[in-house]
């Protein structure tokens, strides 16, 4: 579930000199409005946190969202559909860096995914394509995060326009969706009527990357 939240922002009135041959003041400036902007980012849960996690945020209007899936399990005497996190121990936020304290005091959430040492912002882009993903009439399911693989596109359907690499498993046709900027990926299951082999490598929304050999 998406909320969205408003928020009063209290700034501090700051009195500084200014180095011309450096503009030091003013790269600071720039430096706290990035800050107070918000963007999407991942969210490291504790293990089999990720729902109660999101809980927690519906309570604070922290805007977020958790990836489900279904799942089929089977017990003795019957079956019974679960939904559980695509990624597991993660959850996206939308958030502020000024104001990520909200989202570290919540039970069960562990930090903001890094890389060099800085949050990674997740491009909205992929946000979009991965909720059509999930949206669409296709089973789907966790895949071991790939970055690279022969690419394809959809062609046709609720999911045209998509993109992810191919490959054949079980004897089935399905299309690895990997998210870059968290390392995490999902399969999906395609037909081969609705696909085509893409013709170049393109910015990936999500899943395109560097290509090795098809996995067939």
């Amino acid at each position: 579930m998406v909320t969205r939240t408003s928020r009063k922002i209290i700034g501090m009135k700051a009195t500084s000199k200014v180095n011309p041959k450096t503009n030091q003041t003013g790269n600071l400036i720039s430096i706290m409005a990035q800050q107070g902007q918000a963007h999407r980012y991942a969210g490291q849960t504790r293990s089999r946190n990720e729902k109660s996690v999101a809980k927690q945020m519906d309570k604070h209007d922290i805007e977020h969202f958790l990836p489900l899936y279904d799942k089929i399990s089977r017990w003795k005497d019957r079956q019974v559909r679960l939904q559980l996190p695509l990624f597991p121990g993660y959850i996206l936020v939308r958030v502020s860096l000024k104001d990520q304290i909200n989202i570290l005091q919540i039970p069960g959430m562990v930090r903001l995914v890094r890389f060099s040492g800085h949050p990674t912002v997740i491009a909205e882009a992929e946000i979009v394509a991965l909720k059509r993903w999930l949206s669409a009439e296709v089973s789907i399911e966790p895949y071991p995060y790939l970055k690279s693989g022969q690419l394809v596109v959809v062609q046709s359907g609720s999911l045209a326009g998509l993109s992810g690499h191919f490959m054949r498993r079980k004897l089935a046709n399905r299309i690895v969706i990997s998210i870059d900027s968290i390392m995490r990926s999902f399969i999906a299951k395609v037909s081969l009527d609705d696909i085509e082999i893409a013709k170049k490598p393109r910015a990936f929304v999500p899943g395109q990357g560097e290509l090795p050999e098809s996995r067939v």
